[in-house]
């Protein structure tokens, strides 16, 4: 759903702008409750993951496609702050390396695929696991979640084009277009939210962050050696840091980048396709940036997109890393140091 440049007037491009700035302003203060030496080092794996997968578009009709938001897993994965600004850092990736996403458009990407994603996702993960704390109740969640905050940001974004797009739209018709492809987009989302977030949790749970505080029971060995289940405590956190989690979790978005996106369907996404159909594509105009190399994933340059897409990952991964541990509580032996001092 990255919106190109054109779409939007200048006072809405602006306005998007100014909220996507003072979301990540807020966001920037907020990750450093949820970042530490250890999380620190997932957030930008987290980061690299999600520019991956948003290059493996999946056919969900005929001639349209679907690709990843990431706005959910991140928050499930990391937490809603951090959330915010890996997608931000994804988005800026796209936009300055492969013209992917308009530079005008910056705001108003943020500001949705960020900020709206992330907050009716996280919102609608968080009411669901409020009502049970188990692993199987956190898989389930991410599901919904993940294909709720699909729909809801594709009906923002009609919101948005109806007060300030530059061509008339018949709203009701553009939202049930918008809310219908979406939905179905949103379960591919939410497949994959689901799927992550349970491999993640199986191999090391302490890194979910939507997982912390649940109930594991307590037992007991008798003087006979059987085993009492006495009651239910919470599982204690590991302290120890990502280890060969993070190297493995890069060679995964590295593969994913680097040969499945070959494989990604050609078709246009949700919104180009809707946009084509209800006769307002016209209005996007041509990307900056669009003639370097990079550019369309190594389309205009004439690099294989698996390069393009391997460069990206390295790219995010620089950058994410560098800004969640410029972020970070500094950290004694895996505890924060506020923790320490208390």
């Amino acid at each position: 759903m990255h919106v190109p440049d054109g779409f939007f007037n200048a006072v809405v491009s602006l306005s998007a702008g100014v909220v996507a700035a003072a979301g990540v302003a807020v966001c920037l203060r907020g990750a450093r409750r949820e970042l530490d030496d250890r999380t620190a080092p997932m957030a930008g794996l987290v980061a690299a993951f999600v520019f991956a997968v948003q290059m493996l578009n999946f056919p969900v009709a005929a001639g349209t496609s679907g690709h990843l938001l990431g706005g959910t897993l991140a928050a499930i994965l990391v937490g809603p702050y951090t959330a915010v600004l890996c997608v931000a850092v994804v988005l800026l990736v796209q936009g300055f390396f492969f013209a992917d996403g308009g530079l005008t458009a910056l705001g108003v990407n943020i500001t949705l695929m960020g900020v709206v994603a992330v907050v009716v996702g996280w919102t609608v993960f968080r009411l669901i696991t409020r009502a049970a704390r188990n692993r199987g109740a956190v898989v389930a969640a991410s599901f919904v979640a993940a294909l709720v905050s699909v729909p809801a940001t594709a009906l923002a974004f009609t919101l948005l084009f109806w007060i300030g797009g530059t061509a008339p739209i018949e709203v009701g018709t553009v939202a049930a277009a918008m809310g219908g492809v979406h939905v179905l987009i949103g379960i591919g989302e939410g497949l994959i939210t689901a799927v992550t977030v349970s491999t993640v949790l199986a191999i090391r749970p302490d890194l979910v962050y939507g997982a912390r505080g649940l109930a594991a029971p307590l037992v007991l060995r008798g003087a006979g050696g059987d085993a009492v289940v006495t009651q239910e405590a919470p599982a204690p956190a590991a302290a120890r840091r990502p280890g060969w989690f993070l190297p493995a979790g890069i060679v995964v978005a590295a593969l994913l980048a680097g040969i499945v996106s070959f494989y990604a369907s050609s078709s246009p996404d949700g919104l180009e396709r809707v946009a084509e159909d209800k006769g307002f594509i016209s209005q996007a105009t041509d990307h900056a940036l669009g003639e370097q190399p990079l550019a369309d994933y190594g389309d205009a340059g004439g690099i294989p997109v698996g390069v393009a897409g391997l460069i990206g990952v390295g790219v995010t991964l620089a950058v994410g890393g560098g800004l969640f541990f410029a972020v970070r509580r500094r950290t004694k032996d895996g505890m924060a140091k506020d923790e320490v001092s208390a």
